[in-house]
Formats: C-alpha cells, structure tokens, sequence
C-alpha cells in the first residue's frame, strides 16, 4: 500500500521578478539614501500609524467576541497596539531610537548569518560573504554609536542594505519553494 506525500523542494534561482524587485530595491536605496533623515522620520511614523490602526481594528474586532473564548486576548493585544502606536506617534525620537536598536541587531545578526552560509555555500561564496561583511559592519556602528546614529544613521543604513540586498537579489536570485508529491510505500 502507498502513503501519498507532499515533499517541499527548496532551490536557489534567479527569475526576471527578482532582477526587477532587485533593480527596484536598488532604487529605493538611492531614494532613501538621498534623504536619510526624512527617511527615518517617515519610516517611524509610518510604523505608528500601522500600529495604532491595527491596534484599533484588533479593538474593534474584540467586541464581535465579547462573551467567547478569546475575547480578552483580543481586546488586550488591541489595547496594547494602540497604546504603543499612540507612543510611537507621540514620542518619534524615543521610538527611532529603539528603532536604531532593533536595527542595528538585526544588521549583525543577518550579517553573521550571511557569513556562516558563505562558508557552507560554493557556489555564491564571494555575494554572501561580501553581504555578511557589509550587513556585520553595518550593525557594529549602529550599536556601538547609537546616539549619533537615532536619526541619520539609520536613514543610511537602511539605503545602504536596501542597495546590498537589491544586488543580491539581482545577483544569486532568491530562494523558491515548490511542492513535489512523493508516495511512500508502507
């Protein structure tokens, strides 16, 4: 008797959607890059505002839950997400500055990981390693100059890995994920 399966195949290719999206990635660095502080204060209060609607929204969806399971998760994940937006909105240098951290960690860490796939990897070594160097660098001077770093490092930053991860992409694709039945013989 067989078992029908699904199998995930995880390749690495290169389509033209990805050169574009990395052309476009490409674009929005220089863009970015061509006004670091705007960029950073756009960038925050963006984040605000998406945060206090879906804080209100999540509120607003609550009250088609009350008296079921569920409802106070709801209404206390949406209270929160408003409260935070209502901060991000209210205070921006407080929250680019935790923004910068946040940044600045994910940098190092997408760095270093870059950097151990680039020695696992033959094929794309020189691209992950020369990506893992920059995204590494990048997160050792936010962290290690935060406060300067608040409003237009991050603006810089943010170019900067938008360009490197459009080349990337442009260069060694992105990766694709695709289902391939597999019976088992049992």
């Amino acid at each position: 008797e067989s078992v029908n399966m699904t199998s995930l195949v995880v390749e690495q290719r290169k389509t033209g959607w990805d050169v574009l999206l990395g052309v476009l990635l490409v674009i929005a660095g220089f863009i970015v890059l061509g006004d670091t502080v705007l960029a950073t204060v756009v960038s925050v209060l963006l984040l605000g505002w998406l945060t206090l609607v879906s804080g209100i929204l999540a509120l607003a969806a609550a009250l088609f839950r009350i008296g079921r399971p569920g409802f106070w998760s709801a209404a206390l994940s949406g209270g929160l997400l408003t409260v935070l937006g209502l901060m991000i909105l209210r205070n921006v240098g407080v929250a680019a500055l935790t923004l910068t951290l946040i940044a600045g960690a994910l940098f190092l860490v997408s760095g270093v990981t870059r950097l151990v796939v680039a020695a696992e990897n033959h094929a794309h070594r020189w691209v992950l390693l020369f990506g893992g160097l920059v995204s590494t660098a990048l997160g050792l001077i936010v962290l290690f100059n935060i406060v300067a770093a608040t409003y237009t490092l991050l603006g810089i930053l943010l170019g900067v890995q938008l360009l490197v991860d459009g080349l990337m992409i442009m260069l060694i694709g992105r990766a694709h994920v695709t289902a391939v039945p597999a019976s088992i013989d049992v």
